[in-house]
């Protein structure tokens, strides 16, 4: 997984917008971003100016039904380079595991394929866990990827299952969209049958993956270049944590560094390790107490704590408040 904290934002933004009758300037202004964003070469924007200009998107458009008006509205100009090299793949599996390798180019956002013998598992997992994702975000996600099946096998593809913590409503017009309702859960993802995963797209082209291919990753080793320190160690602190192994030690292995130098380095970067950790639990902690269901014993165990107690007095001494008391204000 990448470790950016910004990303790429492509010229096909404007032509979607445009395609789709609004104003670019007035998206702009409303995400408070320059209205000449998009004329400027190499537009990066963090993971809060990305979420508002999702957010102010769907204020300018005002339509419940917006996603499933950018699925019938995209077009292969709109698809940014991953989708594009996606579209050429022989297959739904294939495109998707593409899409998993590049997805950090398009958004604070990472992808878990887990395919079987009898389905294609989707999930898509949020980097920043302290921030909450735009809800036309994660219900246009689950279009585009619907969108991206039919458009390359030419066939009325329908998952067997979609979730979203976030159903998007009207009801109706998304069930007539995907042909199942969504679900709620704690996750955005959708299940696609073996068949469908496996059927083959008209779209291939082997030519233009291998074109395209040597320049997406020459795009993700630089956008992992220009993160700094504090975003690598948080980058893998969020995939070891489950582990229990979160010690400097650990996480300059996997960064393939000392314990020393990394310090030396975060020290550089004004932070320390053990602020990065707590830091990093902290934001974990209030995303699943605030999006999911588990226990606290269960969080406990995500954060790689080695007891409950442990977390809770860490818990305590982050907010002021315990799991329950937090959970319960954020409820209400």
């Amino acid at each position: 997984m990448s470790r950016t904290s910004t990303f790429s934002i492509g010229p096909g933004w404007q032509i979607l917008i445009t395609d789709l009758g609004l104003n670019t300037d007035h998206v702009l202004r409303r995400a408070g971003l320059p209205t000449d964003l998009f004329r400027r070469p190499d537009v990066r924007l963090e993971s809060a100016s990305y979420f508002r200009l999702w957010q102010a998107l769907a204020d300018e458009a005002d339509d419940p039904t917006l996603p499933i008006r950018i699925g019938d509205t995209i077009s292969a100009e709109v698809f940014e380079p991953p989708l594009f090299a996606a579209i050429c793949s022989p297959n739904l599996r294939l495109a998707l595991e593409r899409i998993r390798r590049f997805k950090p180019l398009l958004g604070p956002m990472a992808l878990l394929v887990e395919p079987d013998t009898d389905t294609l598992h989707v999930q898509i997992e949020w980097l920043q866990k302290s921030m909450e994702p735009p809800e036309v975000l994660a219900a246009t996600e689950l279009v585009l990827f619907v969108r991206l099946a039919r458009l390359a096998t030419r066939t009325a593809i329908q998952p067997l299952r979609i979730t979203s913590p976030n159903p998007p409503t009207p009801v109706e017009p998304y069930t007539a969209y995907f042909g199942v309702q969504v679900q709620p859960a704690t996750e955005v993802s959708l299940t696609f049958s073996q068949v469908d995963a496996e059927r083959p797209f008209l779209t291939e082209n082997p030519q233009m993956w291998s074109f395209f291919e040597p320049q997406l990753q020459r795009r993700l080793s630089q956008l992992d270049a220009d993160a700094t320190p504090s975003d690598r160690v948080r980058g893998v602190l969020l995939e070891i944590l489950p582990t229990g192994r979160c010690s400097i030690e650990a996480v300059a292995q996997r960064l393939a560094m000392s314990p020393r130098s990394l310090q030396r380095h975060l020290s550089r970067d004004g932070q320390t390790f053990q602020k990065i950790l707590s830091a990093t639990r902290r934001d974990l902690a209030s995303h699943y107490l605030k999006r999911s269901s588990f226990s606290g014993a269960e969080i406990s165990l995500l954060l790689g704590f080695e007891d409950s107690s442990s977390f809770f007095r860490a818990f305590k001494s982050w907010t002021g408040d315990t799991p329950e008391s937090f959970r319960s204000i954020a409820a209400n």
